[in-house]
C-alpha cells in the first residue's frame, strides 16, 4: 500500500455510492467512485428535455420522517414542496391514491361518510373471508380481497400487480400484499411522512453536491475493468453492483423485473394535470403515465413552460442487458439472496449498500439513513 492508494474505491454513483463518498470527504477521506453508464446518480440521474428535468428511470419521490436526513439532503440542495398524490386511471374512471374517502365515494356514489365507507369496505371483506372457509389466503389475490374486498380489488388493484409481475394474482404469494392502507379521510397525500419533495433543479444537484470534489469516472465496468483487482486501488470497497453478479453468479442468478420507458415531448402545457397516473386496467400495456414537470412546476408555472414531457412505463421480465430494478421477493429468491448475503459478510473490507448489493426494494430516504449511520 502507498500514499497514492484511495480510501475507499465506489463501485455506482446512485444513491448509496454518492452518499458514501461525501461523508468520507468530509472524514478526510480519499474516493474514486467509479459508474458503468456513461453519467452519474444511478436511477436518479435526470435529463433536460425542453427545460424540463426528466426522470429518466422513472419517478423519484423523496419522503421521509427523519429529520436528520431530510437536514442532511436540504443541507446538499434545497427541497420543494411537492405532495405525492397519484391517481387510478381504470378505464376512463379517476379514483385518488391511497385509498381514501374521495375513492370510497368515486367507488360507491352513495358512499359519503366514514362509518358508510368501513361499513361497505367490511361486508365484502366478509364476504372473501367467509369464501376462504376456515384456510388463511393462499394467494395474493385471496389476501387482497380480504383486505379490501372485490370492488377495489377488480378496479385498482388486480390488472394493475398482473401487468407489474408478469403473473395472476392468484399465481402470486399472498405474502406480497401484507397489508393495504385504508384511510377513512379525505386526503390524497400518498406517503405518511413528515416530509417530502423534490430537490430544486432535479436530482443531478444532490448528486453533483455530494460528489463535489470526489474523483469519479464513468463508463467504467468493474467487472471489466482492471478495477476488480480493487486491493491495488484501496483500503477498503463499496460496492453497489448486483450481489449476484460480485460472486459471479457461483450459487445461481437471482431474479429482477425491470422497467422499460416511452418518453415523448406534447404540444401541450399540461397533458394529464398530475405527474402520476397509474392505469389499473389490462387494456392499457403500460402501467402508469409520468408527466415530468409537475414534480417541479406548480400552478402558473406549468403553464409558462408551452411544452411537456410523458413517460409510458412497461414492467417485464428483466433479461441480461437491462437494468434491474425490483427483486423478486419470493421464497427461492429470498433464501438464494440470504445465502449471497452470508458470502458478502466474509468479505474482509468490503460494503455491500443499496438495492442491488443487499437484494432488497428501498426508497431514497432509508439509503441516505442507513449511510449516515455507517462509520467511516
Amino acid at each position: 500500500m502507498n500514499d497514492s492508494i484511495f480510501d475507499y474505491l465506489i463501485v455506482g454513483s446512485g444513491l448509496f455510492g454518492a452518499t458514501f463518498a461525501y461523508r468520507a470527504k468530509q472524514a478526510g477521506k480519499k474516493c474514486l467512485v467509479i459508474d458503468k453508464r456513461s453519467h452519474l446518480g444511478g436511477n436518479v440521474y435526470c435529463e433536460n428535455i425542453e427545460e424540463i428535468n426528466v426522470h429518466k428511470y422513472g419517478a423519484h419521490i423523496f419522503h421521509t420522517s427523519n429529520k436528520q436526513v431530510w437536514d442532511f439532503v436540504n443541507s446538499i440542495v434545497e427541497f420543494n414542496r411537492y405532495t405525492n398524490s397519484p391517481i387510478a386511471n381504470f378505464k376512463g374512471e379517476l379514483y385518488n391514491l391511497p385509498f381514501n374517502m374521495n375513492t370510497f365515494n368515486k367507488m360507491w356514489p352513495s358512499v359519503h361518510t366514514p362509518a358508510q365507507a368501513q361499513a361497505k369496505i367490511d361486508e365484502q371483506k366478509a364476504e372473501a373471508v367467509a369464501a376462504l372457509g376456515q384456510r388463511e389466503p393462499q394467494n395474493l389475490e385471496e389476501q387482497a380481497l380480504t383486505l379490501v374486498g372485490r370492488d377495489i380489488f377488480e378496479k385498482l388493484i388486480k390488472e394493475y400487480t398482473e401487468k407489474q409481475w408478469g403473473r395472476k394474482c392468484t399465481e402470486l404469494p399472498a405474502f406480497i400484499i401484507k397489508r393495504l392502507p385504508v384511510r377513512l379521510i379525505f386526503d390524497n397525500n400518498y406517503f405518511n411522512d413528515k416530509y417530502q419533495g423534490i430537490p430544486i433543479g432535479g436530482y443531478n444537484k444532490l448528486i453533483d453536491g455530494l460528489l463535489e470534489g470526489v474523483h469519479c469516472e464513468t463508463n467504467v465496468d468493474f467487472f471489466k475493468s482492471d478495477y476488480r483487482n480493487w486491493e491495488k486501488y484501496a483500503h477498503k470497497l463499496v460496492y453497489c453492483g448486483k450481489i449476484d453478479e460480485y460472486f459471479d453468479y457461483k450459487l445461481g442468478r437471482l431474479d429482477w423485473r425491470t422497467v422499460s420507458f416511452k418518453t415523448r415531448v406534447e404540444n401541450t402545457p399540461n397533458y394529464q394535470g398530475n405527474a402520476v397516473v397509474n392505469y389499473t386496467s389490462h387494456e392499457v400495456p403500460y402501467t402508469r403515465v409520468i408527466e415530468h414537470k409537475h414534480f417541479e412546476m406548480f400552478g402558473q408555472e406549468v403553464y409558462n413552460c408551452p411544452k411537456t414531457v410523458v413517460s409510458e412505463e412497461y414492467s417485464t421480465e428483466y433479461k441480461d442487458g437491462m437494468e434491474p430494478y425490483y427483486p423478486v421477493n419470493d421464497d427461492d429468491n429470498n433464501n438464494l439472496a440470504d445465502r449471497y448475503r452470508q458470502l458478502a459478510a466474509q468479505e474482509q473490507n468490503v460494503i455491500f449498500g443499496g438495492r442491488l448489493a443487499e437484494y432488497k426494494y428501498f426508497d431514497m430516504a432509508p439509503i441516505v439513513e442507513k449511510v449516515l449511520n455507517i462509520s467511516i
